[in-house]
């Protein structure tokens, strides 16, 4: 059984959204399945602690991580439509991007084999430069350059299966070969960028892999993207580590987006991606909380995570699949990325 650690703490719920579907139920919930299921007293607990504006400045603009601050300190106010910043925002993302680094650096000095961090708000449409799409601090992009700079890393790959395509972590990235990103997400749809010809600019070039999926697309196409475009790439770039945008609101039940995704196939996607970190990166692996809005759906899709990391026999989930039919032009898509990026 593969040690894992576990990052989440109670000042994750004073991001104080009301009824915005990111808000703090998702956490609750969560770990009352994991509780209850006796997982949550198997994992190597990680502290969690504010990030450093010099941390948060790996990737954002120093102006724009004093705004945020500032934004908080003074009452707080919507950004954007759907992003809120409230009193405790600012803190309450410093501690998830410092509680993200905590588990990076365990994973790194082989405290523990693979993490999970339960955190929010999320952070991958967060650019270096603007809050958006609920994200306020792009963790998983600063645990990315965190490990690059602090830990002296070449190589570090990013997974972001997500249903929206994580537009700030690709901003923080296009240029840069030392970082893999590879997305699947649903497309056309929020936020509108992720097309397959987004392919990294400059000596990043072919860094950064996009594969757009129909609406409607479900276990057997997720499966397909990921064995067929992310498992091929990350054995060509041969990352140092693996870092995951984990969001779950793929999944069927979740009324946020059209895809159909099951607990089963998301444990195939994490099989799959673990079986890589195992091959190329001696275990190393780090998976963040993204979105995932349905209170059921969310936890079997954190608790599943969990239990592969862990080695674990798999929980029958409850929820069960959904017929689906294969959609229109998604072998034409994943035909087209492959060609885009020779593989």
């Amino acid at each position: 059984m593969n040690s894992c650690g576990f990052v989440y703490d109670p000042i994750f719920l004073e991001h104080d959204t009301g009824s915005h579907p990111e808000n703090a139920s998702r956490m609750t919930a969560t770990m009352a399945l994991l509780e209850e299921c006796g997982l949550l007293a198997e994992l190597e607990r990680i502290q969690v602690r504010a990030a450093s504006p010099e941390e948060l400045a790996l990737v954002h603009d120093p102006r724009y991580v004093a705004g945020v601050r500032r934004l908080a300190d003074e009452g707080g106010g919507w950004v954007d439509p759907d992003t809120l910043i409230t009193p405790q925002s600012y803190e309450v993302a410093a501690h998830v991007v410092g509680g993200t680094l905590n588990a990076l650096d365990a994973v790194m000095r082989g405290e523990v084999r693979s993490a999970y961090c339960l955190v929010r708000p999320p952070g991958h449409h967060a650019t270096p430069v603007q809050a958006m799409g609920f994200c306020l601090f792009n963790h998983v992009a600063i645990a990315a350059a965190y490990a690059l700079e602090r830990h002296g890393l070449e190589r570090v790959a990013i997974v972001d299966y997500d249903v929206h395509h994580g537009n700030g972590t690709q901003d923080a990235f296009y240029a840069q070969p030392r970082v893999l990103y590879a997305s699947t997400h649903e497309y056309p749809f929020y936020p509108g960028t992720g097309a397959a010809e987004e392919i990294g600019s400059g000596e990043g070039r072919g860094f950064n892999i996009n594969i757009p999926m129909p609406h409607g697309s479900g276990d057997a196409e997720h499966r397909r993207a990921f064995e067929e475009m992310v498992a091929p790439a990350l054995r060509r770039f041969q990352p140092q580590l693996i870092i995951v945008s984990a969001g779950y609101d793929a999944h069927f039940a979740d009324e946020i987006a059209m895809q159909k995704l099951s607990v089963d196939g998301y444990g195939a996607l994490t099989s799959i991606v673990k079986a890589a970190a195992d091959e190329l990166c001696d275990g190393r692996l780090l998976v963040a909380q993204e979105g995932g809005y349905h209170l059921t759906a969310l936890p079997w899709c954190v608790r599943r995570t969990i239990e592969l990391l862990r080695g674990d026999e798999p929980t029958p989930d409850p929820l069960g699949t959904v017929a689906t039919r294969q959609p229109a032009g998604f072998d034409e898509m994943l035909a087209r990325v492959k060609q885009l990026h020779a593989l």
